[in-house]
């Protein structure tokens, strides 16, 4: 949520807000006459109060009908304070529930616009020429089904479209590919955690992921838990209520857990394979920071993604995401996308994002001030998932069909140094 003393003070920053997001400005306004009709109500409120309990003073001293007369007052007070409280407590509902509908404000320069309207930072890394090394692209279906690692059919037939099972090394790989990101991240600072993939609606709503895009989100309405869809939701909820102690820096987790999205209004969209599908796996970097630090912090989680990527000897490049494609927590969002060579285009595969204060003012997350408690910044980040399969096995296909197998893996797959085809 944003901070409502900024929206009070300056409501034409947070409209541009929504503008550059693509969302409805006249939310602004709305937010505001709810926040001062609860601020009237509680004030309203809080001189009943006051009377009433000053009421109830002179009754302690009063006697004969002086007494009865104040004890009469005081029974209607007290039905009137009820009744303010009551109102009070209604409009503060209403102002909270309007001020999170409202996205996180997009930090100095990202651009403006939609998805398609991201700016382009750098390119890290060449694609290769196949052609003139003689090889014929496959994609990574082709490729995993060659090397029996990838069961499409059977994961259908068991639960679906968009289910698949990854067998024999392509198990293994995934394995390699999570457990290579696990340690990377405990060598940029992160202690590992495996993380609940059921939450409470409190936390999912949180974490700022019921918003517009709630259809993409899991729910086991019989136990009112919902299906995360990455671990920085388990991981934001994980201080939930709490002070924070940051005199030592930032508090740093990776979290390795299964992912489960419901890929809502994506009907025709990446299809075959497993690029988009309903359930895998993940290593989410997250973050609790002093707010002045998010940016810094911003940086080294990017910094330790372009680790594993640059490891896995793949191509790719980092874009600066556009504020209407920032999700509702993020103020800045940078993504690293590989290049895939069958479609001869960009894919993301990972990304990280600084939600400033938004997270943690929902959730109730702060740290000690100088003048009570002030709420944290989160940042988060993916430092190894499924979807890096996909870039892995098209990037590094050879042409009798094997499949190069980077250093960082190595140790996980018995120091083979090619995958090969299976007949």
């Amino acid at each position: 949520m944003i901070d409502l003393k900024l929206l009070r003070a300056e409501p034409d920053v947070v409209r541009q807000s929504q503008i550059s997001r693509g969302d409805d400005p006249a939310i602004v306004d709305q937010v505001l006459e709810a926040d001062a009709a609860n601020r009237a109500a509680l004030q309203e409120f809080e001189v009943a109060r006051a009377e009433q309990k000053s009421l109830g003073k002179l009754v302690a001293k009063a006697q004969g009908d002086e007494k009865q007369e104040l004890l009469a007052r005081t029974k209607e007070l007290a039905a009137k304070v009820k009744q303010l409280q009551a109102e009070a407590d209604a409009a503060s509902a209403k102002a909270v529930e309007l001020a999170r509908s409202l996205g996180n404000i997009p930090e100095p320069g990202v651009p403006a616009g939609g998805d398609e309207d991201f700016v382009v930072l750098r390119h890290e890394g060449t694609p290769r020429d196949f052609a003139a090394e003689g090889v014929e692209v496959q994609d990574h279906l082709a490729i995993g089904e060659g090397l029996k690692a990838i069961d499409m059919e059977r994961g259908a037939k068991v639960s679906g479209a968009r289910f698949y099972f990854l067998t024999g090394i392509g198990a293994r790989l995934e394995l390699a590919i999570l457990n290579a990101a696990m340690a990377t991240a405990i060598d940029h600072g992160f202690s590992p955690m495996i993380t609940p993939t059921l939450v409470r609606p409190e936390v999912m709503s949180g974490t700022g992921f019921l918003g517009k895009h709630a259809d993409e989100i899991y729910y086991l309405e019989k136990d009112d838990l919902y299906l995360t869809g990455t671990s920085e939701v388990a991981l934001a909820g994980y201080h939930t209520d709490e002070i924070l102690d940051l005199e030592e820096g930032a508090l740093r987790y990776a979290g390795w857990s299964a992912c489960y999205r419901r890929e809502a209004g994506s009907a025709g969209r990446d299809t075959r394979g497993i690029i988009r599908v309903h359930q895998f796996h993940k290593v989410e970097m997250f973050a609790y920071c002093r707010p002045e630090d998010a940016a810094e912090e911003h940086a080294r989680f990017l910094a330790a993604e372009e680790t594993m990527l640059k490891a896995l000897e793949l191509p790719y490049r980092v874009i600066d995401t556009a504020a209407g494609d920032l999700g509702m927590s993020a103020a800045r969002k940078f993504d690293c996308e590989a290049w895939l060579p069958s479609q001869e285009r960009w894919m993301e595969v990972t990304s990280t994002s600084n939600c400033t204060t938004y997270q943690a003012r929902r959730l109730k997350i702060r740290e000690k001030a100088e003048k009570g408690t002030e709420p944290v910044a989160t940042v988060n980040g993916t430092i190894g998932t499924t979807r890096w399969l996909v870039a892995l096995l098209e990037n590094h296909q050879q042409a009798d069909g094997s499949v190069y197998v980077p250093e960082i893996l190595r140790p996980y797959l018995g120091g083979v140094e090619y995958l090969q085809p299976l007949g």
